[in-house]
């Protein structure tokens, strides 16, 4: 198998290199923001003149992409990462900034919403697996300090939408399949009239995978129903997952990784580690312009998500009366409401803005916990070791305006206070198992600011600063680093700092060019302390700093060709020494991480370059992803090298009847680069390594109809 390592000077050869290749998708996921972006929260202001990094993925008719996964279209954002696990018991690692790159399993650290509905829990824990990209119309992401404005846990913002067209009916049928017996079917109806809409998604996906024991299915469903009464629109959002008994590999060791990339550990299939994932969630947005400028926005949303998750935890490990036991059963159910008013008009004869709102959102969780043995049989449901009922809610409070003070001056300023308590409820109580309820609140406000100027109209010149924080989920609460009884209440938040100076330029043709100096200082930040068996515990780490720098630029080189360019340089480390457990079982930490090192999970360079063709008929792509070497521990003695890959696209159309069949074909990684695509950060056993998949083949066929 070959090899590569990502070098600095590697970035000087990736332009020549795709410029060699014929890139870009059917109607590609085009990068745009001369669009007004929900995620900023401003109804009449374009992304382009907002102190922010905003980029809106428009998918068109999803090209030559199989759209099974979100990650098939963020590439191209710099400063965010997907990572893909090649294990869908777990969900897609995402990162931006480095925030939520310590992640083991879900989403951290960022906020999450599909169709104006959080899919980020009050604690800050978040999922897309429920994200339908079947129906999805667009993703908008928001980087930097003004994401602080969504509350808890808002490194930054993922914005998934389906949208409902203005007049008329079409739909959208695909089939595809793959190698590693990869296999997805999707469908898609939508429509309008004068009093109502509708946009409905059903996908499924089926895989044998490519580690063994990694096998899943997924189905999901997105229901979106639009009503018109009178000058108002009230939208309701339906959705349904379901993914049963996913196989986990779980991670290997380095030499297992560079030994045979598509084995599974041991472990694996000797406890047939495995996880169940049901979601069923209701939600309703309503939508009321009245007066002169004035707009009223309600949001409700409802559900339950049941999880029961095998592990593979050694039965001596479960001998300690302390031991939850290596079966996880979660039920959760969750909602919330927000209600935000808007008005937008003139201050002292300029353009004016200005929002204010409330939210509150509760998840109530009852948590269980099973031996992963009866008698010698191993990976069933044994005795009873963990129960308790928990809950987590927050409650808000936000403002934000906007101000074009001068012809060429405006300025946005905003706070949020957020109030998140938790608190946990013990029904498994014995004599060497002591009671382990307790509470916890943490309450901050966070202000942010933002200036920009634009001495020219193609250009946008921009400064902002704010403040967030991020408390501890529950999951991560839910076992203590020390190993004890009780739940790790005396974790505090990571109070965070940012700053960010930007440049944006609109050229004709659609040529843009973007650039961002950021930085982020964190204080009590929070890392992993130990991972061991599928079960994560977490510490306060002291004082961290993310800065870096981001470019992203696209050009319309012919009226066929056009080429995308997107870069990152991360610099992310702990600014304070402090003490770690460096083997299974460790409970006292005896090594010390020094001060300056890097945080683990995070590429200190990436890199993305797409050159497109778009004929008549035919359509070609390339693309050239460069991630630079990731340290897999918090004393970096260990790293994932980086990596190099080359991505191949081919589609065509055929008129068919009524409407049009589009054939596409997709080459990943098409040199067959070993590579290690994500990593378990602090893996207590040594098996921090998720390895990518090599040379990947999809074809499938899409069929497009229309009634305008």
């Amino acid at each position: 198998m070959s090899r590569i390592r990502w070098k600095t000077g590697t970035l000087l050869l990736i332009p020549c290199a795709a410029a060699m290749a014929a890139d870009e998708q059917r109607v590609a996921a085009e990068t745009l923001d001369r669009i007004v972006v929900t995620a900023t929260r401003l109804e009449s202001v374009d992304a382009f003149d907002v102190p922010a990094s905003v980029n809106t993925v428009v998918l068109g008719d999803g090209g030559a992409r199989p759209l099974s996964a979100l990650s098939e279209v963020l590439d191209g954002i710099p400063g965010l990462r997907a990572r893909e696990r090649q294990n869908l018991a777990q969900d897609t690692q995402l990162s931006i900034r480095g925030f939520g790159a310590r992640s083991t399993f879900g989403v951290r650290g960022l906020r999450l919403y599909a169709d104006g509905v959080p899919a980020t829990m009050p604690d800050g824990q978040g999922q897309v697996s429920h994200f339908n990209m079947q129906g999805a119309d667009r993703v908008e992401v928001l980087r930097g300090p003004f994401s602080a404005l969504h509350g808890n846990s808002s490194g930054g913002v993922i914005q998934l939408w389906s949208d409902i067209p203005g007049e008329g009916h079409e739909a959208r049928v695909q089939a595809g399949a793959g190698s590693h017996g990869n296999r997805v079917l999707g469908a898609r109806v939508r429509g309008a009239g004068d009093v109502a809409g509708y946009s409905v998604a059903a996908s499924m996906l089926e895989t044998d995978g490519y580690r063994a024991h990694s096998a899943a299915r997924r189905e999901s469903l997105n229901a979106k129903v639009r009503l018109k009464p009178g000058r108002a629109t009230l939208d309701l959002v339906l959705n349904h997952f379901d993914a049963p008994d996913a196989k986990d590999p779980l991670g290997l060791t380095r030499a297992q990784a560079w030994q045979d990339p598509r084995q599974a550990t041991s472990v694996a299939t000797q406890f047939d580690t495995r996880k169940s994932v049901r979601q069923d969630q209701l939600g309703t947005v309503y939508e009321w312009p009245f007066a002169s400028g004035h707009l009223l926005r309600a949001m409700a949303y409802g559900g339950r998500r049941d999880v029961e998750q095998y592990l593979a935890l050694p039965g001596a490990a479960q001998a300690n009366p302390l031991n939850a036991g290596g079966v996880i059963d979660l039920d959760n159910d969750y909602g919330g409401a927000d209600l935000r008013w808007s008005w937008t008009g003139e201050l002292a004869g300029r353009a004016f803005e200005v929002s204010a709102g409330a939210n509150a959102d509760r998840q109530r969780q009852h948590r269980r916990g099973y031996e992963n043995f009866v008698g010698p049989a191993l990976g069933v449901r044994g005795a009873l070791r963990r129960d308790e009922r928990n809950q987590v809610w927050n409650v808000d409070q936000y403002a934000q305006a906007w101000w074009q003070f001068a012809s060429r001056w405006s300025v946005l300023v905003g706070a949020r206070h957020s109030r998140i308590a938790f608190r946990s409820r013990d029904a498994y109580i014995t004599a060497t198992n002591p009671d382990d309820s307790g509470q916890v609140t943490y309450e901050r406000t966070m202000p942010v600011a933002g200036l920009v100027y634009a001495p020219i109209d193609a250009l946008r010149l921009y400064a902002s600063t704010g403040r967030g924080f991020e408390t501890p989920t529950f999951n991560e609460i839910g076992y203590r680093a020390d190993g004890g009884a009780g739940l790790a209440f005396d974790l505090r938040p990571a109070i965070s700092r940012n700053m960010e100076l930007g440049m944006k330029w609109r050229g004709g043709q659609g040529a843009r060019i973007d650039a961002a100096l950021f930085r982020a200082d964190t204080d009590d930040e929070l890392a992993v302390a130990r991972n061991v068996g599928g079960r994560s515990s977490y510490r306060n780490a002291g004082a961290a700093r993310r800065q870096g720098v981001e470019l992203q630029a696209g050009l319309q080189l012919h009226a066929a060709w056009q080429l995308q360019l997107a870069y990152t340089w991360l610099d992310a480390t702990f600014r304070d020494g402090f003490p770690i457990c460096t083997s299974s079982g460790c409970t006292t930490p005896g090594v010390q991480v020094a001060a300056g090192t890097r945080i683990p999970g995070v590429a200190r360079q990436q890199a993305s370059v797409r050159l497109g063709w778009q004929g008549e008929q035919w359509s070609a792509a390339a693309q050239l992803l460069g991630v630079g070497a990731v340290t897999v521990n918090d004393t970096g003695n260990e790293r994932a090298p980086g990596h190099g890959l080359l991505n191949l696209e081919l589609a065509r159309d055929w008129p068919a009847g009524t409407g049009r069949l589009q054939g596409f074909a997709r080459i990943d990684n098409a040199l067959d680069r070993f590579h290690i695509g994500s990593v378990i950060v602090n893996e207590g056993n040594g098996r921090f390594y998720e390895p990518g998949a090599g040379r990947t083949f999809t074809v499938g066929l899409r069929w497009h109809w229309a009634d305008r």
